[in-house]
């Protein structure tokens, strides 16, 4: 009778020893890779909506207007006559109206 409770409590030890780790990882997913994802997903819903007329910061830095999309490729204007094509996936950033009037 005696071992049958030894046992019964062993289970219960080593499951709440894994209580605190559980605990741990439910606050990095909330805390760490659950924000990560949202930026993620935002940023790659923004490369899809990429317009015509855009203006656009690359994972470069260099800042440009976007002259076409096609559906990997963008197209953007550095300057009057130049051109440059990046892969959608190399815009970081694209900026607002509101944005530019700050700067």
């Amino acid at each position: 009778m005696i071992t049958f409770e030894i046992l019964a409590n062993k289970g219960a030890a080593s499951i709440a020893q894994f209580v605190p780790f559980i605990l741990l990882f439910v606050i990095m997913w909330v805390v760490m890779i659950r924000p990560q994802q949202k930026r993620a997903k935002a940023l790659r819903e923004r490369q899809a909506s990429l317009k015509k007329g855009d203006n656009v910061v690359t994972i470069g830095g260099m800042h440009a207007t976007v002259n076409a999309v096609s559906d990997t490729t963008v197209s953007l204007r550095l300057s009057e006559g130049v051109f440059v094509k990046y892969d959608k996936s190399a815009i970081a950033n694209v900026l607002t109206k509101g944005a530019e009037i700050e700067k």
